[in-house]
């Protein structure tokens, strides 16, 4: 029974509030016109499965929705569900193998079709069939079948008890796709079926009229939407690319556009456009973490494609555990703090750094910069400038780094302080930026994704939906590696393969026990950081958005999709 009680115990945690807000429009759908939203990071799919980008997976959700997904404070509330199941009200099996989900009631795709169990179960099919390549393959790590019970329950069996059952099509990373729009797109066919993936039919409140991949995106209102009166706004233009600076200003200085997501500026920037009165900066901390990812691999373009990046060939170098920590020893991190984010950044060694019960408590041995112990380190393992030519080397081999990220003016400056930094223990480092749609897209053929990896390190930030990790961490198992095979998709971005460490993911798949998925869910952060350095941590980010002072309903999410309750925004009165 005791992993019964503390499943009850954590549901009980769990506050399943009404998604309710103090209204100020006339409650007519459509009544407060255009809404402008701006990413500077442009969707490029509007499909969550084939991409781990963070930009289409928001994108996705105001079209595509899962059963439930969490709000902005973490608590899982129902969206296509009528209730979360749990073990009190019998959703949940009291062996915790089993989760029954209910659907609601007469809800109908935008197409009008009725919405079905057999929806869920071709989107577990999709996801899961071994010939595809599915981002988000980790929601679904333990499950064994899904079952159509009727046409409104659907019913999850998973291989052993699992303490929180919430992952298939849960948030706003694991939506429900509709069975007859994609089912011939099922395996190895899934990136070529573009009209699916660019206008895909969902039950959210706005439905795709126009997609320019990586740029703008014209929505409007979803006229079989469940509720009547929502949303507020007719249109909606989803623009995407330029940069950080330039959405901050249209939202915060011109006006020209409603909503702007990830600021990622420097504090002063942020509070000079602010004064402009136009709009309001919204900021709130999560799980958002800013890190160096260490390529295990070979990305050499000397190699076949069919191996290049992939374990076939491992890293001349960076395969070393001593270089890996020689250079996450010579970055100052408080240093990007204080340049980057102010007091919306905060230096961290954690990939989890949140919420508390989660944050390992004594992985803190990076926070304080050691060129010293970093050259020791390096000279010990010895790799010394043979050459003379300022850069380490063995065997035949430099240190060389390519480092790639995204561009952003955050980013580059981040860049250009860590090549300072390792040139100080003797590495020398060519610095890379790519535009933010392709970096973060989904195309299997682009060389130039995170996904793809032909670079030996790259910088970006991510996070998980709600406040458990599980599937986060689940996503560095050895089998969620991108590759050929997979469409390079997979959360495993570095390559990371250790029987221990998919031993203990399993391990918390099938611990209920709060303090013992607490332990576990420490170890695992530390096996990816502090005790391997395949992941070095830089800084916990503060989520930094922006809205007009126009635009009611808005409440800022890091829990979930920043567009979770976009249909409940509208236009206040002037």
């Amino acid at each position: 029974m005791k992993l019964k009680t503390a499943l009850m115990g954590a549901a009980t945690a769990i506050i399943f509030t009404p998604l309710a807000f103090a209204q100020e429009d006339d409650g007519v759908r459509g009544s407060s016109g255009q809404l402008n939203i701006i990413y500077w990071q442009a969707p490029s799919i509007l499909n969550p499965f084939l991409s781990g980008g963070t930009k289409d997976v928001e994108a996705s959700s105001i079209i595509l929705e899962p059963l439930a997904r969490y709000d902005n404070t973490g608590a899982l509330v129902p969206y296509l569900a009528k209730d979360i199941p749990t073990v009190a009200n019998g959703g949940v099996s009291e062996d915790l193998t089993t989760i029954t989900w209910k659907l609601k009631e007469g809800l109908l795709w935008s197409d009008g079709t009725a919405v079905t169990a057999a929806d869920a179960v071709f989107t577990s099919e999709y996801c899961m069939h071994p010939e595809g390549g599915c981002a988000q393959l980790s929601k679904y790590n333990g499950v064994q079948t899904v079952a159509a019970l009727d046409d409104l329950t659907i019913q999850i069996i998973f291989e052993a008890p699992q303490p929180n059952p919430y992952g298939p099509m849960v948030g706003g990373q694991s939506p429900i796709l509709q069975a007859a729009q994609f089912a011939d797109c099922l395996g190895a066919r899934a990136p070529e079926c573009t009209e699916a993936n660019f206008g895909p039919i969902g039950t959210g409140p706005f439905v795709v009229t126009d997609f320019r991949t990586n740029d703008v995106i014209q929505l409007e209102a979803n006229t079989n939407y469940r509720d009547a009166s929502k949303p507020a706004f007719a249109t909606v233009t989803f623009k995407g690319g330029g940069d950080a600076t330039a959405a901050g200003r249209a939202v915060l200085e011109t006006g020209e556009f409603d909503y702007a997501w990830n600021l990622q500026l420097a504090p002063d920037v942020i509070a000079s456009m602010a004064a402009a009165g136009m709009g309001t900066p919204v900021s709130a901390f999560g799980t958002l973490v800013e890190r160096i990812e260490m390529n295990l691999t070979n990305p050499s373009p000397d190699l076949p494609p069919e191996t290049r990046s992939t374990a076939a060939e491992p890293h001349p170098f960076l395969s070393e555990e001593a270089v890996r920590r020689a250079l996450s020893m010579a970055i100052d991190r408080e240093l990007l703090v204080e340049v980057g984010y102010g007091q919306a950044g905060r230096a961290t060694c954690n990939l989890v750094p949140g919420p508390e019960i989660y944050a390992s408590l004594d992985n803190t041995g990076c926070l304080v910069q050691d060129i010293d112990g970093a050259n020791a380190l390096l000279d010990k393992a010895g790799w010394v400038d043979s050459n003379g030519n300022g850069i380490r080397d063995k065997d035949g081999v430099e240190l060389n780094i390519l480092f790639q990220t995204s561009t952003n003016a955050v980013r580059q400056d981040f860049q250009a302080l860590i090549k300072d930094m390792w040139d100080q223990i003797g590495v020398n480092t060519e610095l890379r930026n790519i535009d933010a749609s392709v970096f973060f897209g989904g195309d299997p053929g682009s060389p130039d994704t995170f996904e793809k990896f032909y670079a030996d390190v790259e910088m970006y930030a991510n996070n998980f939906d709600g406040s458990d990790p599980q599937s986060y961490l689940g996503g560095y198992t050895c089998d969620k590696a991108p590759r050929p095979e997979t469409q390079w998709q997979g959360e495993n971005i570095n390559r990371f393969c250790d029987p221990a460490y998919d031993a203990l993911v399993v391990e918390l798949q099938q611990t209920a026990d709060i303090a013992e998925r607490s332990r576990i869910a420490r170890k695992l952060n530390d096996m990816l950081t502090k005790d391997s350095m395949v992941i070095v941590p830089l800084v916990d980010r503060g989520r930094v958005s922006a809205h007009a002072n126009s635009l009611g309903g808005v409440v800022l999410n890091t829990w979930d999709s920043e567009l979770w309750n976009v249909a409940d925004w509208f236009r206040l009165a002037e």
